[in-house]
């Protein structure tokens, strides 16, 4: 008999996985994600009974944390009994196979609960008083896209599209978001090609309650677009030639500096998101075709962003 089938724990370390885990089994609202999936959950009255809705929404968030396509969560399962353990899984049971792990995502992608999802999490953020609706961030990011064309189609897809950074060029879509301007949590997402201009998707990203809004150079007269919603402020920064000209000597120089220095300051909450789910959660390449299914995945990337975010100050209100 093997020691792994003795079900012993001889280690007293607590890997950071398990910590992880288990930081986020505390402040995710399983409760009320659950509720709102059950109405487009199979009742399993015919064939094989279904696994519980709890298992399968914990094994969809194990694969946005970790990076594991619907193949890639199966074996895993099999290899990593902390898995098993988190997605509340019995021992000697069955376990979900990849079909039964894309038939899931691809009911949370039919009925659009992924926008619900995030709309759940940030209720409960707005009851904690975590998330404020007087100012808002907006942003984008780059995604890269497979760029290869060995598929059934022989080519790459065609709602991805190539832009340009800088000298470079990068194959792949947009995730534009809208944060809040005190938190830094994401309160809208939308993707988009990779050669979407930022300023047409901005004013999208409010959620029409806010005062003030804020951008980079790249959102330079959006407030004088048809889409422009009134009562808001835009608050844009210099573009860098332009800042980089100003003569510190000069008493309105320095004092435009200055107002761009703090502009700054508030904008730099928006790229918290971006990085934990491009650096936490792993999140650096598409991996679906289309932008349906990419943006969903999005979605829930960030509604999972929000709750890492603010672990520290759920789990103190929880304690």
């Amino acid at each position: 008999m093997k020691q792994a089938s003795l079900e012993l724990s001889l280690s007293v370390k607590k890997t950071r996985k398990r910590e992880f885990l288990e930081q986020m089994d505390k402040v995710v609202p399983w409760q009320a994600l659950i509720d709102l999936i059950a109405p487009y959950y199979p009742e399993g009255k015919k064939g094989r009974p279904p696994f519980s809705l709890a298992t399968m929404l914990r094994t969809h968030f194990l694969q946005q944390w970790f990076t594991l396509s619907d193949p890639g969560m199966e074996e895993a399962f099999f290899d990593v009994p902390l898995y098993r353990e988190f997605a509340q899984l019995p021992e000697f049971s069955r376990m979900p196979d990849e079909s039964t792990i894309l038939r899931f995502r691809h009911r949370l992608e039919k009925h659009k609960l992924a926008e619900q999802i995030l709309a759940t999490v940030n209720d409960l953020l707005i009851e904690r008083g975590l998330l404020l609706k007087t100012g808002t961030v907006v942003d984008a990011t780059l995604i890269a896209a497979p760029s290869s064309t060995k598929n059934n189609d022989k080519a790459r897809d065609p709602e991805m599209h190539s832009s340009q950074k800088g000298n470079q060029w990068h194959f792949g879509m947009k995730a534009h978001i809208g944060a809040d301007a005190d938190s830094g949590l994401v309160h809208t997402v939308r993707g988009t090609s990779g050669n979407v201009h930022d300023v047409l998707e901005g004013n999208s990203l409010l959620h029409g309650q806010e005062v003030d809004a804020y951008g980079d150079a790249g959102y330079q007269g959006i407030h004088k677009r048809p889409d422009a919603k009134p009562g808001v402020t835009w608050h844009v920064a210099m573009r860098p030639g332009k800042r980089r000209a100003l003569d510190k000597s000069n008493p309105l120089d320095q004092l435009t500096d200055q107002v761009e220095k703090a502009k700054a300051g508030i904008r730099a909450k928006v790229e918290h998101p971006f990085r934990v789910i491009k650096r936490q959660f792993g999140y650096v390449k598409t991996r679906y075709r289309g932008l349906k299914k990419n943006t969903a995945q999005l979605v829930t990337l960030f509604a999972l962003s929000n709750l890492w975010m603010v672990r520290a100050k759920l789990q103190g209100a929880q304690g």
